[in-house]
């Protein structure tokens, strides 16, 4: 089985405006809400490539409850925990101006709850996938994530962390099945810019040595470049398709490259399966369909 965890989970608000103007009143020409947050994304790519998961995590307020309503509508499995105080955030992604967004900053999550997390944590067993990806409250220890590896650790479970500086590298000391940094990320991380497959293959050859199995770095319209657990490196360039929507494609990655390895245990399928998701989520207006993703995945061929 395979178990996301998205600490602080959200509604994401995407907003379309023509001529968009600061400092005065702007109308929307079109908006969509839906659950947010890396963890329930990689959730709903791996239902639509038909691969089962159970999203986790912390819900708060009517913003929480709708993420409950409308994850459960969409099919998941979740098994989130209910948290007092406050609510979960909403994200404003303005579409149409240069990327632009306003994240919330969610509930304040008490230890307790966290426990309750601990708590479900527990009853994973061998071979099973734990994926905790994106950002975390400022109520939380930025140990967060090592501290969960670290209390799993030597279990066989497989470990899966898409996260951003000092997130990302206090895990690799557990030797997690993958990390999926993208090239600026990656760059941040040894203090350098990283701009082709080529620049990037050596830093991520870097962060195998200090512990990562798997590193698969997205690189937008640069393609991909995975550095498997052989020490085998592959390359692709980005799939050819008009760019829709970007939010989640990292994610979708992700569930692709888990969703090709499940199918057949091979590295060059899951790598294709995640450029092939990843891309097909940012030719959609949401997350990538099966059907979308198989498009994709055949023109890579």
């Amino acid at each position: 089985m395979i178990y996301t965890v998205t600490f602080n989970p959200s509604l994401d608000y995407i907003v379309s405006m023509q001529d968009f103007a600061m400092g005065m009143t702007n109308r929307t020409v079109g908006e969509q809400i839906f659950p947010g947050g890396k963890g329930i994304n990689v959730s709903i790519v791996l239902r639509n490539l038909g691969i089962e998961s159970t999203a986790l995590g912390f819900v708060a307020g009517f913003t929480g409850a709708q993420i409950v309503k409308d994850t459960a509508a969409m099919g998941l499995c979740t098994d989130f925990i209910p948290v007092e105080n406050g609510f979960s955030r909403i994200n404003v992604k303005l579409k149409d101006f240069d990327g632009t967004e306003i994240n919330g900053m969610g509930p304040d999550i008490k230890q307790a709850y966290v426990e309750q997390l601990y708590a479900k944590l527990d009853r994973l067993q061998a071979k099973d996938v734990l994926v905790l990806a994106g950002s975390i409250p400022k109520c939380l220890p930025d140990s967060i994530y090592s501290d969960i590896l670290e209390h799993l650790a030597g279990r066989k479970i497989s470990f899966v962390v898409d996260a951003t500086g000092q997130l990302l590298v206090n895990v690799l000391q557990y030797r997690p099945f993958l990390v999926k940094p993208n090239n600026h990320e990656l760059g941040e991380i040894f203090g350098v810019e990283l701009h082709t497959r080529q620049e990037v293959i050596p830093y991520a050859e870097k962060l195998q040595k200090m512990g990562a199995q798997n590193v698969l770095v997205s690189m937008a319209g640069q393609g991909a470049v995975l550095v498997d657990a052989d020490k085998e490196v592959h390359e692709l360039p980005a799939p050819q398709g008009v760019l829709v929507n970007a939010v989640g494609a990292g994610d979708s990655m992700v569930a692709g490259f888990l969703a090709g390895w499940t199918q057949k245990q091979d590295y060059d399928h899951a790598f294709r399966m995640g450029v092939a998701a990843g891309s097909a989520s940012a030719f959609s207006e949401f997350l990538a369909l099966g059907k979308e993703v198989e498009t994709v995945y055949k023109s890579l061929e």
